[in-house]
């Protein structure tokens, strides 16, 4: 109106009144204004103060105003239903047609979690709403809402990270998003914490493990990872499938850890009052089933093996294990490069793909599944690669094999600890020069039978198996083998894995009598193979770490003195489960004395947790130190009463690598026993002993040898014990005790935990040399002098 000229020819109270009209118009105009400037304002003003706010606080503030809403007239914050007639991915396919500016009439309703609020004055808010691995633009504009909260109070109770229903017409913006435009909007779930900022993400690894919920709300291309996981176990399960496999479910707890060579999880199941291992391997029980007439059978799903987290092994993980009658491994060889080429072509559209094994910023890898896949047999590679001649394969079970490895890992400086076993020998140098050199897909074949104890022996190569594993960018990826289906070889090479697990090998395996008995019914010509899907998925999403691929990863308690308090809660959990078990067929009387009595102990225990916590942390190191020493030297007198040992070598964990700890717990250890008490540690001051500890900066050594000992003075066995440490200081040699420390020295490559390791093999071999310790027990038959020091933790 005011740009508009006046016209000619009005009468002076029309022109009056025309003035007036024209004014009001001009004065609405700047109110308007003046608002829309001052709500832009405020808008900004209120993300500037949520911005500034500290996560706590905007917690508080947050909480308190969810609970007022609960507590009003309005919408419930977490209302039951919200009716979704379309998913985010289905919306944007849809209304893809959409021309710019154009408004769909049909009302549509969807749902999302808000990822990004800016409003452009109080008439107009934008949303950006993720979910299914989209997002979806929401214009919110007050000629359009209908709802029963007003605009402005409504958008105002929104906030970044809130889970939120759309009811709103399709449209495309001026600059081509398909959106929707909001005839109403609901808070479904409220997000009561800061996210943390959208551009940014969550750089901190740790707190995107602990927190995956929150990794996968703020970095949505984590998701991907997990869709790849599940798009392998997709393809797998459809391979077979469609090959005539029928997929089952096996027992996850057994009494005897079979199936693979590795340490198992032990839990109790209290009913039976029995202690079951948690499986390692779902094989012994698929293969009864092809004895049972199921010629084709597989099964996905966990495996738990009690061992190292690293990069690329988590305790629990996924695995694919079948088992098909009437094949051989060379059956599996093919079978594998068709399904593993195949699943890469299909989920990453080429054979190719590329690999950082060293994280994103390192180098890169490009590694090619084209088929046919290279193949080495494992023995005739290691030969080419160290250029030595190994033993005859049928020699592999012979002691001079087993020194004949040893040698060429010393002279090769290939690091194998102790049990130093034919198998693990080799598994080393198969690591070390085979493995290592596997980039594309690598077939290893023909494994000694002293590594696969239930492959099947090779048809024309005495003393080795028909069986290979699959190696991709130095990482096994699968294991297969001509099953071995003659009852008594098997019942043979049970007995030998006994044998190394009682040589301290503890992930060797345990004899099966009932699989045993299974193979006496007949297996047919069998094959079986076995994936890892964890390890796959970490290839096809170029993750250089497991964490990455598990949703929810074992992690290290944040909280250790907290872990250990729940560790002793449990404990004592468990206790009162299992007199509550036993108490069951007694009578009223005696169930409620034994009520009392356990109160007591759980109030005892209580009143020491307290007392703990009251004392400062270099005191509980010190007593720590003081009960490890009085409980191993309990073990070592113990020892000493069946074997006759009288010099040992003892690797303290509580001492930290600290000599005043060490003397603490030399203390505990020769501490004198009173024999009418219950508590009966310590007892050893008449042993010689070599106590270590070892920590990232040093060694710590003490040793005591009494002084009517003759046999080996107390300087020679320390000086022939450390000869492989050059660095070896002696602080004092006095009153049968010497105290010596080795600092670590990165350039020359002495580090305290190998230091530790190379005293107690030399020192042990002297100890051998002398006479003091027989390598083979011959004392009393109840008594076995390896398991004895495997189970008081002391060094064989």
């Amino acid at each position: 109106m005011s740009d508009q000229p006046i016209p000619e020819g009005l009468s002076k109270n029309a022109l009056k009144k025309l003035m007036k009209q024209k004014k009001r118009e001009e004065d609405k105009a700047k109110k308007e204004a003046e608002s829309d400037s001052g709500a832009n304002q405020t808008q900004k003003k209120k993300v500037k103060e949520d911005s500034d706010l500290s996560p706590s606080q905007y917690f508080e503030i947050r909480q308190r105003a969810v609970s007022e809403m609960k507590t009003s007239d309005g919408p419930n914050p977490y209302p039951h239903k919200f009716e979704v007639t379309s998913s985010l991915q289905s919306f944007l396919a849809k209304y893809e047609y959409l021309q710019n500016e154009q408004i769909e009439e049909g009302l549509i309703s969807v749902a999302g979690r808000v990822q990004l609020k800016r409003g452009s004055g109080k008439k107009l808010v934008f949303y950006d709403i993720h979910g299914e691995g989209v997002k979806v633009q929401v214009m919110a504009e007050i000629s359009r809402h209908d709802g029963a909260v007003a605009f402005e109070e409504l958008h105002a109770s929104i906030k970044r990270g809130d889970i939120v229903g759309v009811l709103g017409y399709p449209t495309r913006t001026k600059r081509g998003e398909v959106s929707i435009i909001p005839k109403d909007m609901v808070l479904l779930a409220p997000c009561l914490h800061m996210l943390p900022h959208q551009h940014f993400g969550i750089t901190n690894k740790e707190t995107r493990y602990r927190q995956r919920y929150l990794d996968l709300i703020v970095n949505p291309s984590v998701r991907n990872n997990f869709v790849t996981r599940a798009g392998i176990i997709s393809y797998v399960r459809k391979f077979l499938d469609s090959n005539g496999f029928l997929e089952v479910e096996t027992p996850m707890m057994n009494q005897v850890a079979g199936g693979a060579t590795a340490k198992p999880f032990i839990t109790h199941h209290n009913d039976l009052n029995l202690d079951l291992f948690l499986r390692v391997a779902p094989e012994l029980y698929l293969k009864m089933l092809v004895v049972g007439g199921f010629d084709r059978v597989y099964e996905i799903g966990r495996q738990f093996r009690n061992e190292q987290i690293d990069l690329t092994h988590n305790p629990e993980f996924t695995s694919c294990e079948f088992y098909m009658a009437y094949a051989d491994y060379n059956d599996l060889m093919t079978i594998t490069e068709e399904l593993v080429s195949s699943m890469v072509l299909a989920l990453k559209g080429s054979y190719k793909i590329a690999y950082h094994p060293e994280g994103p910023e390192g180098p890169v890898q490009e590694i090619d599944f084209t088929p046919p896949f290279k193949r080495i047999s494992m023995i005739q590679g290691l030969e080419e690669a160290t250029k030595t001649t190994f033993p005859k394969p049928e020699d592999f079970d012979k002691p001079e094999t087993r020194q004949f490895l040893d040698d060429l890992c010393t002279k090769l400086e290939v690091d194998c600890t102790a049990p130093r076993t034919i198998a693990r020998l080799t598994d080393k140098l198969v690591g070390e020069f085979l493995e290592s050199k596997s980039i594309n897909p690598t077939f290893i074949t023909e494994h000694p039978q002293v590594m696969s104890p239930l492959a099947k022996w090779h048809r024309s190569v005495p003393g080795l198996t028909e069986r290979f594993e699959l190696f991709v960018a130095t990482k096994e990826i699968a294991n297969a083998y001509t099953e071995l289906n003659d009852p008594v070889v098997q019942r043979e090479r049970f007995e030998q894995q006994a044998k190394d697990k009682a040589d301290g090998d503890d992930e060797a395996q345990m004899v099966d009598e009932m699989f045993v008995k299974a193979l006496e019914h007949g297996l047919p010509p069998t094959a079986g193979w076995g994936m890892g899907i964890d390890r796959m998925t970490m290839f096809l999403t170029d993750s250089n770490n497991i964490k990455e691929v598990l949703l929810f990863p074992a992690m290290k308690p944040e909280d250790i003195t907290k872990a250990q308090e729940l560790t002793e809660t449990v404990a004592v959990e468990k206790h009162i489960a299992e007199d509550f078990h036993k108490v069951q067929k007694e009578d009223l009387q005696k169930k409620q004395k034994s009520g009392k009595k356990e109160g007591k102990q759980k109030k005892q225990q209580q009143e020491k947790k307290e007392k703990k916590k009251e004392e400062d942390p270099e005191t509980k190191l010190v007593k720590a130190a003081i009960k490890e020493g009085g409980k191993k030297g309990q073990d070592l007198q113990g020892m000493n009463d069946m074997g006759g040992i009288k010099y040992y070598h003892v690797v303290m964990e509580k001492c930290e690598g600290r000599m005043d700890l060490l003397e603490a717990a030399l203390g505990g250890m020769n501490k004198e026993v009173d024999e009418a008490a219950d508590d009966r540690k310590g007892g050893a001051g008449n042993l010689a002993k070599m106590l270590l500890s070892a920590n990232v900066e040093q060694l710590a050594l003490i040793c005591h040898v009494p002084a009517d000992f003759t046999e080996l003075p107390i300087d020679e066995w320390v000086k022939e014990a450390s000869t492989g440490v050059p660095n070896l200081e002696i602080l004092s040699n006095e009153g049968g005790v010497l105290k010596a420390v080795a600092k670590a020295d990165k350039d020359k490559e002495l580090f305290p935990l190998k230091m530790r390791d190379a005293i107690v093999g030399l020192g042990f071999n002297l100890l051998v040399k002398k006479g003091l310790v027989n390598d083979e027990d011959d004392s009393d038959d109840d008594f076995d002098l390896a398991d004895a020091y495997e189970d008081n933790g002391i060094e064989w």
